[in-house]
């Protein structure tokens, strides 16, 4: 009997648990570490758990995670709606929805003082009509209409100026089973001004009974046939696409118009729409229409997608689905604009802050296993978690002279990248790569056997890895050994799981909550 291959720190069986590491069993059937409670709630706040993962429905997924947000909120109340406010004020997630429900969490489940510190800020976290119909029905769910509760409400309504607030009722009407209506009637606030008085009054009874030009404007607008009269009154009055009439959203004129004034967000929304009904197209012989150069314009003013709050991730996902040409529901097909296209390409790279090369040598593992390409990345329909490592491996290519890319699942897959590649280009490449098993360890051990050089580790994971000889902090170690490189690993989570490859008591390795703006920066600054 070898009792070595049964009981050994250095090479343990992932499907074993590292003998006193106080390693737990995985969802996939492995072996890895929990992460603390605080960074459980980080990837809920920033990766969500709407669409679940390839192992865990999103209903398991999402009791996890609230049971665990419930339980930061009883350890530190105040520290879970500081760390609300953070992500979603700095536009830390691709969507604020688990911000949202976090805080609903907090304003339910918290102390009277961490009740307090959550309704006060109701206005940070929940800056549209959608936010706070999410917030309402997540709190109905949850706890009573107290005279706190309703007056946060209140307070949110009247904080606005009388045109925010005109153009909010009108654009979010009615969201998650609430409307205007159902809160005002709810809060019943003491309008801040006349105009506001105004405007309560005509969600709640139906009446105008004094000067709302918007509003006035948008009733017109149902009245009118004349599309000529249409585009005057929405260009003229600011008025949202979700005030126009169904029918007349199949018209390039009232698109036209919507685009003159079309926030960033809304526009990268309707790119597809846009290019449907022909606004958007290319010119055979005198060039892109002006509404294309406007859109091309607007992809490219880095300061404007600074502004907007625009995450990487929104971008990653309009390019996913616009240069598809075919929506991801329904059977909706366009031509894309290739200067759209690359506009979108070159945005990517713009919501990113400022990245100096470290020169150091990185070897970068992007996990392209089953459960990567069975994950969504923050629910975001179409764009797998496997997508986003390719663009995640651009960034790194665009900054350093030195990367060595490697996708792998049970094998690796040698990846030839360039700075000159399009990042649509590379993410096709990764959808047609792997699909196998998991093994996080794997990219290390090439690195090995083929004495590879690197300073740093970067690995793409759900952490879901079960297949393989050894696991990942084993390997790293022998790397370190063998190569007498006391290289770093950095592991990026794609799922807001409690799992983690990187061994907690290792000062060389950092985990990381997906990727927003200033994640490249962190991992330079951890690699220097």
């Amino acid at each position: 009997m070898n009792y070595s291959k049964l009981f050994n720190t250095k090479k343990t069986n992932q499907k074993q648990a590292i003998p006193g590491s106080g390693q737990v069993l995985n969802h996939a059937g492995g072996y890895s570490w929990n992460v603390n409670r605080w960074t459980m709630l980080e990837r809920f706040l920033i990766l969500g758990s709407e669409s679940g993962t390839y192992y865990t429905g999103s209903k398991q997924l999402t009791r996890e995670n609230t049971l665990n947000v419930i339980e930061a909120i009883k350890e530190d109340g105040q520290r879970v709606v500081d760390r609300i406010v953070e992500v979603s004020t700095k536009g830390l997630a691709p969507k604020n929805d688990p911000s949202v429900f976090a805080l609903a969490l907090a304003a339910s489940f918290g102390c009277d003082k961490t009740r307090s510190a959550a309704l006060a800020a109701l206005p940070k976290v929940c800056r549209t009509g959608t936010h706070l119909f999410a917030f309402a029905a997540a709190c109905d769910g949850m706890r009573g209409w107290g005279r706190g509760l309703r007056k946060a409400v209140g307070k949110w309504y009247n904080a606005q100026t009388p045109e925010a607030l005109a153009y909010g009722l009108v654009k979010y009407q009615a969201r998650e089973g609430w409307s205007n209506r159902d809160l005002l009637r709810l809060a019943h606030p003491v309008a801040a001004t006349e105009t506001h008085n105004i405007l309560y009054k005509w969600v709640v009874d139906g009446e105008l009974t004094g000067e709302a030009p918007l509003i006035q404007a948008v009733q017109a607008l149902k009245e009118v046939k004349d599309l000529d009269k249409a585009k005057a009154l929405i260009v003229e009055n600011r008025i949202p696409r979700e005030a126009v009439p169904t029918e007349m959203l199949t018209e390039t004129e009232v698109w036209e118009a919507l685009l003159e004034d079309m926030p960033l967000t809304a526009m990268i929304r309707n790119l597809a729409t846009m290019t449907k009904v022909g606004l958007l197209k290319s010119g055979l012989f005198r060039g892109d229409s002006a509404a294309v150069e406007k859109v091309v314009s607007t992809l490219r003013d880095a300061e404007k997608l600074r502004k907007a709050r625009i995450h990487p991730v929104a971008i990653l996902a309009a390019l996913n689905t616009y240069s598809g040409g075919r929506g991801i529901r329904g059977d909706n097909t366009w031509k894309p604009v290739q200067s759209i296209v690359d506009a979108l390409n070159d945005a990517f790279y713009a919501t990113f802050q400022n990245v100096r090369s470290t020169g150091k040598r990185y070897v970068l593992g992007l996990d392209v296993s089953g459960s990567m390409a069975g994950t969504l990345v923050s629910g975001v329909a179409g764009l797998d978690c496997r997508k986003a490592c390719g663009a995640m491996a651009l960034v790194t290519e665009a900054v350093e002279d030195q990367v060595t890319h490697l996708a792998f699942d049970t094998k690796v897959y040698p990846l030839n990248l360039n700075k000159s590649m399009r990042l649509d280009k590379v993410v096709e490449t990764l959808e047609k790569t792997g699909g196998g098993g998991t093994d996080c360890s794997a990219p290390i051990q090439y690195a090995i056997k083929n004495r590879i050089e690197a300073d740093v580790f970067v690995i793409y994971t759900d952490s879901e890895t079960w297949y393989g000889s050894q696991h990942p902090a084993q390997a790293i170690a022998e790397y370190r050994r063998k190569m007498g490189i006391q290289a770093k690993l950095v592991v990026v989570a794609m799922a807001s799981n409690r799992m983690t490859i990187a061994d907690p008591n290792d000062a060389g390795m950092l985990n990381v909550v997906g990727f927003d703006a200033s994640v490249p920066g962190v991992i330079a600054d951890f690699v220097r």
